[in-house]
């Protein structure tokens, strides 16, 4: 039983059993008073200007609130998006997951903010993976955990690693076991058999498919292996159906038992339903071994 799932529920129960959202303040317990012209209102720490003063500036300070509780209340840890944030911003929510959790995982590094982030954490173990344009940085003291779980990751061709690379190290840094089999795709498909074999006689417990171009892979492996398959479409392609888009419909329609399919580049996603679903099966298993 996990009882950190058990405290965010009573913790749940708790706020949704107050007055509705509107009535009283974050705070449990305590409740809004109206505000006298010219006083000012405080929302737990953050003071709001008083009704009638005059505007000020707004600040250009963006706060981050990185949720380093995730990974024990859900079982996958928090991603940092590097793609889409100021470096600073990175720096600050990578900071915050070290200090909870002892470990930050960021993806879709720009190039622009790899050598400050390995600057910055120069004192800690920086991981980067350039393939995958990713990151992941330890505190000296942190401990990687072993679930027992394996992920197989099959890359249908070579232009297709980094979304691959992606997913194996989310299902990595969640405990599993990695084996990956690279540039197997049915332009040649005679390149998969063997390899699938190996994987399949090494048990694995579920395998992610990134494919690009006509996305057929997926079908294919999901038609042979006794396993849960997670499709992972690429943005590899050209023409009417390129950035991934016929791949993605393409595994959507299969007619492949077994076969779930995230959205276009979603590494991260595929890695982490994988490994929940590794980490539960190997779980399962040693409950059975016991």
């Amino acid at each position: 039983m996990n009882h950190e799932i058990d405290r965010q529920f009573e913790l749940f129960n708790q706020l949704l059993g107050e007055k509705p959202f509107g009535h009283n303040d974050l705070h449990m317990g305590q409740t809004e008073q109206a505000p006298e012209s010219g006083s000012s209102i405080h929302s737990g720490d953050t003071p709001v200007p008083p009704v009638n003063a005059a505007q000020p500036e707004i600040s250009s300070a963006i706060h981050t609130r990185p949720d380093p509780g995730r990974e024990q209340r859900k079982g996958a840890p928090e991603v940092i998006l590097g793609a889409t944030k100021e470096t600073a911003q990175i720096i600050s929510m990578a900071h915050g997951l070290l200090d909870g959790t002892g470990r930050a995982i960021i993806s879709r590094l720009r190039p622009d903010s790899i050598l400050p982030l390995q600057t910055e954490f120069q004192a800690y173990t920086v991981r980067t993976l350039a393939a995958a344009r990713a990151m992941a940085i330890y505190r000296p003291d942190y401990v990687h955990k072993k679930t027992g779980g394996h992920v197989g990751v099959i890359s249908a061709g070579t232009s297709d690693i980094p979304m691959a690379e992606e997913a194996a190290l989310i299902a990595e840094e969640m405990g599993c076991h990695i084996t990956s089999i690279y540039d197997v795709g049915v332009a040649g498909l005679h390149r998969l058999f063997g390899p699938l074999r190996d994987l399949l006689s090494n048990e694995v417990d579920v395998i992610i498919v990134a494919a690009g171009m006509d996305g057929a892979l997926p079908s294919v492996v999901a038609g042979l292996a006794p396993v849960p398959v997670i499709g992972l479409p690429t943005s590899i392609g050209y023409g009417l159906g390129g950035n991934g888009v016929a791949a993605l419909l393409s595994m959507l329609q299969t007619c492949a038992p077994g076969l779930s399919v995230v959205n276009i580049d979603n590494g991260v996603g595929a890695g982490i339903t994988a490994a929940l679903v590794a980490n539960r099966v190997a779980q399962a298993r040693e409950h059975q071994s016991q």
